[in-house]
């Protein structure tokens, strides 16, 4: 087994060369000047000149390296420079109108001054090809129609800050509102406002401290700015960048500091929202966005799935730049135009393992959840769980850490491969997991291979219970610490956090540890070790970063994201969207620039192809359909549908003995038509409102109006009064904690109402979840009631103190104790007022909390009813499914699918076997009209109860499952194709192989040497599988006796088939079945019917009348004279 091919970095060596062309007459005065990180800046020219036959002279070169640092630049650093200096470039080019000498010395002086020129404020810039067209199709957009917002769905490192400026230019707006989710972008946003916009152009106004805070050039406050534009012939142009944390502080926003009154006032040309897939589209933000006046709103964002998936932008107000956009432009780049600008973004490279085979146990037995026995699937968040203190599979983590650091195929498993990656990133659900994972890494003796490794834990306060000091720095700086005090390897933990907004250049991998399944998330981790680094090590060699690795655990959920990230963000396959061949298409698009290796058959780690991408989580499911006997929930389909059905599509399915449920247990047509009245056509509830109403009567009646209300009344005041003074907790303000305050009460108020009259109308209580959701529910209702009076009484409030200190100033002690006596009257009143506006909105704020309790009441009885039915008419729909085995034993071939399964099965054998008739089995599969016996009415069933993909990878899967167990002569075959058939009906139970081998083992000891003997002859009258046969079969044909009697092994085959088995089986299927495993150990040896005694017949009735003798002459006799 191979070692996976890991390359994370490259030598490099970084340098500037400048030559000339003097054959070419255009460019006599013009020097090209271009940076390469190739030993050998001659192979670099003749890279770009071979192929034209251009004579080229090198004029000078040198190391890209600033002087009294190893801190490297680029060839545009220095174009910047010289065109600050005034030097003319050929657009698109890297051609200057320079003299050579003069080149060579602006280039030492670069070096040496780091690019700063006094006066210079800005670098001249040519926008990529991709930002020219993002820049252009936006200022269409805002030109033609002003008020439709705008998303640029553009991965990381599309360079969307110059791009934003350069389209802020390009409309001549003069303010604009930079607003984002994540204020550590601040410093990208102003470090290229100060390369290339500056002070010209638009002054920088922001509040974050890091920016005001800076040595060089400190931004501007926004009383700066004020005082700033005062002073004649400065420009007045502004771009203010604010966090949305300190929007929603504002005063002016529902917060408690007065903050921001401009960003509230002001009408903006342009709004800004960046990372508008973090945490920005919830009803608050919404409310924050709704109150900032603007002309124009642009939205940026690398995982827009939600957005796209809901269509909240139309397909011409989006721009799209995906990882594979990124890949192709890299790829396609002209080397006239210069050096290529994608060529620093590393390459990702996803390994994806499987380690579901470690709970393969548990997915037999299933798992409880909610006390329902569930069908278990792999789940990382399960196997990494803690509960006490402890991993509850602690066992298999341990074999997890053992396998990723030892066995061969995994990243950590050489010290070679260890150095390789050095820094990594891994990603856990909960901060418990982090914590024991952590501890584990950290246990040398039990895990040597990571005791050079620093393991830092960004999860909560970092600490595992061990340790006993931790600096208290934020995650990142914890992180940074540890990388530069450890340069030969960390392991950082993260529950969430730096997954988005975050550089750490020296990740090169990305352990996904958690069941992620959103996309958005996904991409967002994944992309964060795709940062460009180069590194000088310990030798004074330079390193580039060529190689960017995500590894993950669970194949079915990394490939069904993988192809979300190939399909989701194009405006043809999003939402599911797209015929086959195209989602293909771009998976084999996306493949080409990020490879995905997995494991095969044998454990192999090999590239995955487009088909593969796809094929495998099905080829997972399949095999859990297998594993189950073919009775997976998987296998169904549609069952929703069930409830606009007739009742003769109901009978069919009642036909069908249940397998869990009694067997007189049947699906009620009657209650499944008045189901169908509760739910919409997805299947989902959808309460009556009549019922409800009803229902909250029944529950609460009028006393709720009454003894209730005057009970939320009082406490309203109370919280009032008591949160007028309170300070701000949590980043909550004094009136929302007060709303919160309100909404746990009259919650509290409500449920208890309902739990009384629940007892006395029997209505089941509302399970933890339930309540939870009707709580969330009523706090929102709550919001929307008394929200906007509470976010102005609060604004109202904070505007009067802030008037109070002002006017307090200069002032006596006496004055000051009367306007802070009239300021406190005046909030007072406001209290009072809030108090009163509340006060009339109490009864209705009870009502509507009382109709949600009662909609969640009827929610619940609805699901609990449809949740029953469903699994029941599954259950019924598993005693078909679970005769599929014996069929495809008895029947099926490679060719079988759910269309032709039938095919090959004789009428009354399938009605024997299932219970129900072809054309009845045809109305579940393919629906259609049909007339229905009982009432001779035309009826119609809408079918597919059958996934058909799952159910036709399932037979394959289970077909070369057969092919793989059927030769029963090999030892090393230790299983048995019966232990995934399961019981069908009573005559078809099958002895476990284990119980076969202590049955001949005991025919054995009770007739010595009874297998050495070639005239010895066998029975087995009533045969199920022909287990028993094939058990005595091998005994047999690897006995010594038969062996001296017939060297020839298939001679020896032959002569115990023809004279010493006997078989019967009660039935044309199972007969079926026995023959084909006992005779199709070997494709390539046949024994045709004349040469064996496996026989049809039931001979259980002639046991009871003691007429076997007769019906094995007959059997038997009707074969010799034939």
């Amino acid at each position: 087994m191979k070692t996976p091919n890991i390359q994370t970095t490259r030598v490099a060596l970084p340098q500037i060369y400048a030559y000339t062309t003097p054959e070419i007459a255009r460019h006599n005065g013009w020097v090209k000047i271009g940076y390469t990180e190739q030993k050998n800046v001659e192979d670099r020219i003749k890279q770009q000149c071979h192929t034209a036959n251009i004579a080229w002279i090198l004029e000078w070169y040198g190391n890209a390296v600033y002087e009294g640092s190893n801190e490297s630049f680029l060839d545009k650093a220095f174009h910047a420079y010289l065109n600050k200096l005034g030097y003319e470039q050929e657009p698109h080019t890297e051609w200057f109108r320079i003299g050579t000498d003069e080149s060579r010395h602006h280039f030492y002086d670069f070096r040496a001054n780091h690019g700063v020129i006094k006066g210079k404020a800005t670098q001249h810039y040519q926008l990529r090809d991709s930002q020219e067209l993002a820049v252009s199709k936006t200022a269409d957009s805002f030109i033609s129609r002003p008020t439709t917002e705008y998303l640029w769905n553009a991965k990381p490192r599309f360079g969307k800050t110059l791009a934003v400026y350069d389209l802020c230019m390009r409309m001549k707006f003069r303010n604009v509102l930079v607003v984002t989710n994540r204020p550590a972008i601040a410093d990208s946003w102003y470090s290229d406002y100060l390369k290339f916009v500056g002070q010209g152009r638009f002054l920088f106004v922001s509040r974050v401290s890091a920016l005001l805070e800076r040595k060089d050039t400190p931004c501007l406050t926004r009383q700066q700015y004020l005082e700033y534009i005062k002073q004649p012939d400065r420009v007045k142009n502004c771009i203010e960048f604010v966090s949305l944390q300190d929007l929603k502080g504002s005063i002016h926003f529902g917060g408690s500091h007065d903050k921001l009154e401009e960003v509230a006032q002001l009408t903006w040309d342009l709004l800004v929202i960046d990372e508008a897939h973090e945490g920005v589209d919830t009803y608050k933000t919404d409310v924050a966005f709704d109150q900032i006046k603007r002309k124009h709103t642009l939205h940026l964002s690398g995982t827009p799935f939600k957005a796209l998936a809901n269509e909240k932008f139309p397909q011409d107000a989006i721009f799209n730049w995906t990882y594979a956009d990124e890949c192709k432009a890299k790829a396609s780049w002209v080397e006239s135009r210069g050096n290529n600008p994608y060529a620093e973004m590393p390459r990702l490279n996803m390994y994806t393992y499987r380690m579901s085979d470690i709970v393969t146990e548990k997915v037999r037995k299933g798992v409880e959840i909610d006390d329902d026995t569930e069908a278990y699937a792999f789940d990382l968040n399960e196997f990494f769980r803690v509960d006490r203190g402890r991993f509850v599979h602690d066992e298999a983590v341990d074999k997890w850490i053992d396998a990723l650091s030892c066995q061969q195929r995994y990243p950590f498993s050489t010290p070679e491969l260890r150095k390789e990656l050095r820094h990594t990133f891994w990603l856990l659900n909960r901060v418990d997991s982090a914590k024991k994972l952590a501890e584990k890494l950290r246990d040398t003796k039990r895990h040597p291979e990571f005791a050079d490794i620093e393991i830092v834990v960004a999860a909560g306060d970092g600490k595992t219970d061990n340790d006993e000091i931790i600096e208290d720095d934020s995650s990142l700086n914890r992180v940074r610490k540890a990388i530069a005090e450890h340069p030969q390897g960390t392991i950082t933990l993260s529950v969430g956090q730096l997954t988005t907004g975050v550089t750490i250049p020296e990740w090169t991998a990305v352990l996904i540890l958690s069941n992620m399944k959103s996309p958005a998330q996904y991409m967002q981790a994944a992309f964060r070790a795709q940062t460009p680094y180069l590194y000088i090590d310990a030798n004074g060699v330079y390193h580039r970063k060529e190689n960017a690795y995500i590894f993950d655990f669970d194949p079915a959920r990394t490939l069904t994201n993988y192809e979300e990230m190939a399909n989701g963000l194009s405006a043809d396959t999003a939402s599911g969207n797209g015929d086959s061949d195209t989602r293909k298409r771009h998976i084999r698009e996306l493949l080409n620039f990020f490879p995905v290796i997995g494991e095969d058959e044998d454990g192999e780690m090999i590239p995955l192809d487009a088909e593969q991408v796809m094929l495998i989580p099905r080829k997972i499911r399949s095999k859990e359909v297998v594993r189950s006997g073919f009775m997976s929930n998987f296998l169904f389909a549609n069952i929703s549908s069930i409830y606009g059905c007739s009742s003769g599509i109901i009978d069919i399915i009642n036909q069908f003995d249940p397998v869990r449920a009694p067997k007189n247990n049947e699906v009620n047509a009657n209650e499944v038509e008045e189901l169908s009245h509760d739910i919409d056509e997805d299947g989902n509830a959808q309460p009556d409102p009549m019922k409800v109403t009803a229902l909250k009567e029944d529950l609460f009646g009028d006393k709720i109006y009454g003894e209730s209300k005057g009970v939320l009344d009082g406490f309203i005041a109370e919280s009032i009064q008591k949160y007028s003074q309170a300070k701000e907790r949590q980043g909550k303000s004094a009136e929302e904690q007060m709303i919160d305050n309100v909404s746990t009460h009259l919650t509290t108020i409500l449920f208890s109402a309902a739990g009384k009259g629940a007892e006395e109308t029997h209505e089941d209580k509302l399970t933890k979840r339930n309540q939870g959701v009707a709580s969330v529910r009523i706090k929102k209702a709550i919001n929307e009631q008394i929200g906007t009076h509470c976010h102005q009484a609060s604004i109202d409030k904070k505007k009067i103190e802030h008037q109070c200190e002002l006017d307090c100033q200069g002032k006596t002690t006496q004055q000051q104790k009367d306007i802070r006596i009239e300021a406190e009257a005046k909030k007072k009143a406001i209290d009072e007022n809030l108090t009163k506006t509340i006060q009339e909105k109490t009864e209705d704020l009870l009502d509507k909390g009382a109709e949600i309790i009662a909609d969640t009441y009827e929610q619940q009885r609805i699901d609990k009813k449809k949740g029953n039915t469903d699994e029941l008419i599954r259950d019924h729909l598993r005693g078909f499914s679970r005769t599929i085995p014996s069929f495809l034993m008895g029947y099926g071939n490679e060719e079988t699918t759910l269309q032709n399964f039938d095919s090959n099965v004789p009428d009354e054998v399938f009605l024997e076997v299932t219970s129900v008739t072809k054309k009845q089995f045809h109305l579940l599969r393919d629906g259609g009209d049909y007339i229905n016996e009982e009432t001779g009415q035309t009826e119609y069933s809408p079918g597919h109860f059958f996934d058909e993909v799952v159910f036709d990878d399932s037979v394959r899967e289970f077909m070369a499952l057969r092919k793989r167990l059927a030769n029963y002569f090999d030892p090393k075959v230790e299983e048995d194709i019966f232990n995934y058939i399961p019981p069908q009906k009573t005559n078809q139970i099958f002895t476990p192989k284990s119980v076969v081998v202590k049955m001949v083992d005991l025919l054995e000891q009770e007739n010595p040497g009874c297998f050495d003997d070639p005239d010895k002859t066998f029975a087995d009258l009533y045969m199920k599988s022909g287990q028993y046969i094939t058990e005595i079969v091998k005994r047999l044909y690897n006995s010594k006796g038969l062996k001296d009697a017939y060297p020839d092994n298939e001679e020896r085959l032959r002569h115990i088939f023809k004279y010493q088995i006997y078989g019967l089986a009660p039935t044309v299927c199972i007969y079926r079945i026995a023959t084909r495993y006992i005779l199709g150990f070997d494709e390539t040896l046949h024994i045709p019917k004349s040469e064996h005694h496996l026989r049809q017949a039931d001979s259980l009735p002639a046991a009871k009348n003691g007429t076997i003798e007769d019906l094995l002459d007959k059997v038997f006799e009707i074969y010799k004279i034939n």
